[in-house]
C-alpha cells in the first residue's frame, strides 16, 4: 500500500499535542541547539537522516503518526519524510506507523505564532507540546 504524505497546520498540531500517538521528528540540523525546538520533539538530523531511519522507527514504537519538520518545511521535513515512507515500503515492516505528516511553515512559523518553544539542552527532550 502507498503510503502518502499530507500537511499538518501548527494550530492543527497543537490542539492534537497531548495525543499519545503522535511523535514530532525535527530534522534541522545545527540550527535545532541555538533555535530551540518544539517540545518533546525527537531530533534526527537531516545530513544524517537516512543512516538513522531504523533507531527512529524504534524510538516512534507505539506512535502511528509522526508529524516532520525542519525550519520552513520546505525541503529537509518534506524530503526525511519521503525518505521514511521509502523505507517503509521497500522493507515491508508493519512499524504501526499510519500517518506521515509535514508541518506547514515549519520550526520558524511555529515559533513565528506564538507557539510553544521548548530551550532544553536535554537528548532526547522529554518535554511536552504545552502552551
Amino acid at each position: 500500500m502507498a503510503r502518502s504524505i499530507s500537511y499538518i497546520t501548527g494550530s492543527q498540531l497543537l490542539s492534537l499535542r497531548r495525543h499519545p500517538s503522535i511523535a514530532v521528528v525535527d530534522v534541522r540540523d545545527d540550527e535545532r541547539s541555538y533555535d530551540g525546538h518544539i517540545s518533546g520533539s525527537l531530533h534526527y538530523a537531516s545530513d544524517t537522516f537516512s543512516d538513522n531511519i531504523s533507531n527512529l522507527i524504534q524510538a516512534v514504537k507505539g506512535k502511528d503518526t509522526l508529524v516532520f519538520h525542519c525550519a520552513l518545511s520546505q525541503v529537509r521535513g518534506p524530503t526525511c519524510a519521503r525518505r521514511l515512507v521509502n523505507y517503509l515500503e521497500e522493507n515491508k515492516e508493519d512499524t504501526g506507523i499510519k500517518n506521515i505528516m509535514v508541518l506547514e511553515r515549519g520550526f520558524n512559523g511555529w515559533e513565528a505564532s506564538g507557539r510553544p518553544v521548548c530551550r532544553c539542552t536535554n537528548i532526547p527532550c522529554k518535554g511536552e507540546l504545552s502552551p
